[in-house]
């Protein structure tokens, strides 16, 4: 059987020259390769190069996945927005590394597959999808570096093993706004498999996201004002040059952070064991429900089957003779239909005999059935297969 690895790289801050993209080429013949992207798949064999060196020297984001489960997408960005210090505390060996190179913060995330697993034909990633991370991260929303801890976390969850020395520790920063994710973090929850219930528990503590639309305009035009006249240059000369990441998303949540009452952008943090454990309750409780109300369902079902059982044995015991007449009519048609509606029936006549005390009279009758119709045998196998008396 044959693997699928699929790599893409993005150059954002500025394209390859010439000679990066000659060293680029002579790591792949069929690569699709521009100033700005490189892209491969691979059904048989492996890609040379070094996808960590690779961002370190020539790109911005690098997303890579394989049909036996593996995927990793590493950003490079600027250290000013975003350091390696402020990154750290959400690194898990599991889902998340951080390195600084050459004035750049590199982050790696990725999701292992273990040995034995089965393969995935279906999946398939865009680094489309999960490049704007690098922008929201670059301007302080740290949500998606929550989101590769709890991957993290994820991964425990499912070994026989899990870390108790560190699961006992607090976790990192928790961000506000985990209830209302981006569209390249919930890109990023499904490419690192986060699970769902882990991350319902965590965006439960965590504060709302501070929306552009509720901000009280003139408080933030006065916060803005109040920026030395030095940065603010600095600030849109990057904007107009491209060389920095819109100043928009960095200023609203150094805002939320100085001027907003209340834990705007951290709340307490809970332990990651403390984390695992509310989202198994959660887990627990999400599966039950449907359980209980399927047997509950049911049981109301069968309440019903029992009560036009009751109601349909109340009406024949008004007229048995006709219910016997009709049964011999029944067989009289000599069809499989009609040889169902009649054991239905008799079986309703032993219940009505039983409970007015006659059941003898009801299998002499019977008897008397076999004895007329013992040449048709589908008639007798039906009679058999309820129990009806054969004397």
């Amino acid at each position: 059987m044959s693997g699928y690895q699929y790599y893409e790289f993005l150059a954002i801050d500025r394209p390859l020259d010439e000679s990066e993209l000659d060293q680029v080429r002579a790591l792949s013949t069929r690569a699709h390769i521009t100033p700005t992207s490189f892209t491969n798949e691979y059904h048989w064999g492996d890609f040379r190069g070094d996808p960590a060196q690779l961002v370190e020297r020539f790109y911005d984001a690098h997303l890579y996945y394989a049909n036996w489960g593996s995927r990793r997408l590493v950003l490079r960005l600027p250290a000013g927005p975003l350091s390696a210090e402020a990154a750290a505390p959400y690194a898990l060996e599991e889902s998340l590394s951080v390195w600084t190179s050459s004035g750049h913060t590199l982050l790696d995330f990725s999701l292992s597959s273990e040995d034995g697993a089965e393969w995935d034909f279906e999946s398939a990633f865009s680094l489309s999808a999960l490049v704007g991370l690098r922008a929201e991260l670059s301007a302080g929303d740290l949500r998606g570096l929550y989101v590769a801890w709890l991957a993290g976390l994820s991964v425990w969850a499912q070994a026989e093993d899990e870390e108790e020395e560190y699961v006992g520790e607090a976790g990192p920063p928790v961000p506000a706004g985990l209830a209302t994710l981006t569209g390249p973090q919930r890109a990023l929850a499904d490419l690192l498999n986060v699970d769902p219930d882990l991350l319902a528990v965590a965006a439960a503590v965590s504060a709302p996201a501070l929306r552009a639309a509720t901000v009280d305009r003139a408080a933030l035009a006065a916060y803005i004002a109040s920026l030395p006249a030095a940065e603010k240059d600095t600030l849109l000369l990057e904007a107009v040059l491209g060389t920095a990441p819109q100043p928009g998303p960095g200023l609203l949540t150094r805002y939320s952070a100085t001027c907003l009452p209340g834990p705007r952008t951290t709340v307490e943090r809970g332990t990651a064991a403390q984390l695992l454990d509310a989202a198994h309750l959660r887990r627990t409780e999400r599966t039950r429900r449907p359980t209980e109300d399927k047997a509950a369902a049911a049981r109301a079902r069968a309440l019903e089957v029992s009560r036009a059982r009751e109601t349909r044995l109340d009406q024949l015991a008004q007229d048995t003779e006709r219910a016997w007449r009709d049964v011999d009519q029944l067989i009289g048609e000599k069809k499989a239909g009609p040889y169902d509606i009649a054991v239905t029936l008799l079986t309703d006549l032993r219940e009505i005999h039983s409970r007015a005390g006659t059941s003898g009279a009801f299998e002499d009758r019977v008897g008397a059935l076999r004895a007329t119709h013992r040449g048709k045998p589908s008639l007798m196998r039906r009679f058999d297969a309820v129990g009806l008396p054969n004397p």
